[in-house]
């Protein structure tokens, strides 16, 4: 059956004025939707990839071969990050005081301090990521939870670092509309849209 494009489940301006609808639209039915259909295009052939999930695919990133390797970094990427992005945002945002778990809140309390300074280190590792790449919050297999920056559509699964519950995307197309080379302007913004509720539940997996 192949990847598909995952629905966003809500409409392209339901996180304005955070994020632009043209923006979103752009993000999720264009580039988006082209990681899917290069890494779909890229595996055929290779029936004993079929039936992973997009997850379990780029965590064997290592052990695919050769030919696959770099598609699948850089598409499967793609699509694993994307899918997460999408599903972290929520209309009208999802506040952490109110939505967060009380899990999560002990947890991000115990790695950063408190909410203020968890949003003060990922907004410096987004806007400190040099060129195209992710700001994520990661959760370790301890259950410790960390802040990390990776390059263009790699992820914490690639590297064994650990489980992405957040992902910032700061690749232009994720704001350049809007925010133009404002990322920091941006990182704050789309912090404001954040759904707590669904990283909470991530979390807790």
């Amino acid at each position: 059956m192949g990847y598909e494009l995952p629905e966003l489940g809500y409409g392209f301006d339901a996180v304005e004025p955070h994020i632009d609808s043209a923006t979103m639209e752009i993000h999720h039915d264009r580039h988006h939707a082209t990681y899917v259909a290069n890494l779909n295009a890229a595996l055929e052939g290779n029936g004993n990839l079929e039936g992973l999930s997009i997850g379990e695919l780029v965590s064997k990133l290592e052990a695919l071969p050769d030919g696959v390797k770099t598609a699948v970094r850089n598409n499967g990427g793609g699509h694993y990050n994307h899918s997460l992005f999408w599903t972290i945002i929520a209309p009208g945002g999802s506040g952490y005081e109110a939505n967060a778990s009380s899990s999560l809140k002990a947890a991000v309390t115990e790695a950063f301090g408190g909410y203020d300074e968890f949003v003060n280190e990922i907004a410096a590792a987004a806007a400190g990521q040099f060129g195209s790449g992710w700001a994520w919050l990661t959760k370790e297999g301890s259950g410790a939870l960390k802040v990390e920056a990776t390059a263009n559509q790699d992820n914490p699964l690639m590297t064994g670092s650990g489980t992405p519950i957040l992902g910032v995307d700061v690749w232009e197309h994720a704001y350049y509309l809007r925010y133009q080379n404002k990322r920091p302007d941006y990182v704050q913004a789309w912090l404001q849209a954040v759904n707590w509720t669904e990283v909470s539940r991530r979390f807790a997996e």
